[in-house]
């Protein structure tokens, strides 16, 4: 990843400019500054990784302070922007001369800046991946499993427990009712969020979320089927790559709907969480994703399995399914009936009743997601409890 700067005194382009930015998924901060013609900016020890100049229609300033900054640190990448296309042979002798290394005409979008950003910050040697660090993706393995709850609990308990920032994205298809298990009137949605990617940077996109009072932050699902047919992937993902901006928790609701359209969106995560139940329709279908995440070249130890509605007259079948798939379940959730009944039709997660075995069930798996203690929970090897993973057989 990369640190930006965007040198700019137009306000409208500068804003266009960031909400492009973040929808990279290359770019670590961004800041900004004005070109003055007497001063340059107080930099400080601040140095960007990337210097953008948003070129006026007189761009002397602006080359000026891209050569006092290579002066100061020879690395930094220079990147020139200007509504002038083509630019003028004077215009490109004086950007070479000034140490610009790449001239881009605006306005620029997410599309031209992401493969940019990405080069600069191989170049840069960066070790981090963001999205490796923070999206986690809930999906069933069927419809009917579970996986909307399993999600709106691990979001609340990530906030309440763990202490960590979490944003859920109610990607389900075709209808997203996390909303519903969170009894919040959600004002916005994917599909606005989708619509307004030219200016969606990290304030837009918090103004688009719905705050629970666990401080869960919701950006709501489709409420109407036929929206999907305008929504595509690669937008989405840049849905993602502001929300991984703005929390350190970003959980993804995918429902049970699976293609392999969204295989780029998969391989953004760090874990995908499977929800499957102990009975042969969603164990089958439960066999055929692994199979199909597999061919979609997602790394094994990538995908973990959570039995929902688990009981104790479950263990053979478990044991079974472990043998047929060679690996083990990441956690079972104990069958509280009633638990989770009142909880999905109060719209209450559950938070309560710090003994309840849900609950706590809950929690641990949420614990393990945030990195506080992947030990503690867990009794190895015995069913309902958490496994080691991957298993080698």
């Amino acid at each position: 990843m990369v640190t930006v700067t965007i040198a700019s005194n137009d306000a409208a382009s500068s804003a266009q400019l960031l909400a492009a930015l973040q929808q990279t998924g290359h770019v670590k901060s961004v800041r900004h500054w004005n070109v003055s013609t007497d001063k340059f900016p107080d930099v400080g020890d601040m140095y960007p990784d990337v210097l953008l100049l948003d070129l006026s229609r007189d761009p002397e300033n602006f080359f000026a302070l891209a050569s006092h900054i290579r002066r100061l640190r020879p690395a930094v990448k220079v990147v020139a922007l200007s509504a002038m296309s083509p630019p003028t042979q004077q215009m490109l002798l004086e950007a070479m001369r000034s140490g610009v290394q790449d001239f881009l005409p605006k306005p620029v979008d997410a599309d031209v800046l992401t493969p940019l950003m990405a080069r600069f910050s191989k170049d840069l040697d960066s070790k981090e991946r963001p999205s490796r660090d923070k999206l986690i993706v809930v999906m069933g393995s069927k419809g009917g499993v579970g996986a909307t709850t399993v999600a709106v609990n691990l979001g609340v308990q990530l906030c309440t427990f763990a202490k960590k920032q979490t944003v859920l994205l109610d990607f389900a298809r075709p209808l997203g009712n996390a909303h519903l298990l969170l009894d919040v009137h959600q004002r916005f949605s994917v599909r606005d969020a989708v619509e307004n990617l030219d200016r969606l940077d990290s304030h837009f996109f918090a103004g688009l979320l719905t705050n629970h009072k666990s401080k869960l932050e919701l950006l709501g699902g489709i409420t109407q089927p036929e929206e999907w047919q305008r929504i595509d992937v690669p937008s989405l993902e840049r849905v993602v790559n502001v929300a991984q901006i703005t929390a350190d928790v970003v959980l993804m609701d995918m429902g049970s709907q699976f293609s392999s359209e969204w295989t780029s969106m998969l391989r953004m995560a760090r874990m995908i969480l499977i929800v499957a139940e102990a009975n042969v329709p969603a164990l089958w279908t439960l066999e055929r994703r692994l199979l199909a995440l597999k061919g979609f070249g997602i790394e094994p130890d990538r995908a973990r399995i959570i039995i929902n509605r688990w009981h104790k007259g479950d263990e053979n079948v478990l044991k079974s399914i472990q043998k047929d798939i060679s690996r083990s379940i990441f956690a079972c959730l104990p069958n509280d009936f009633r638990k989770a009944s009142e909880s999905i039709n109060l719209g209450i997660p559950l938070l309560e009743n710090h003994n309840n075995n849900l609950c706590s069930r809950y929690r641990q798996i949420a614990a393990i997601l945030a990195g506080m203690d992947e030990n503690a929970p867990a009794k190895k090897g015995a069913i309902g409890g958490f496994f080691s993973f991957p298993s080698k057989r």
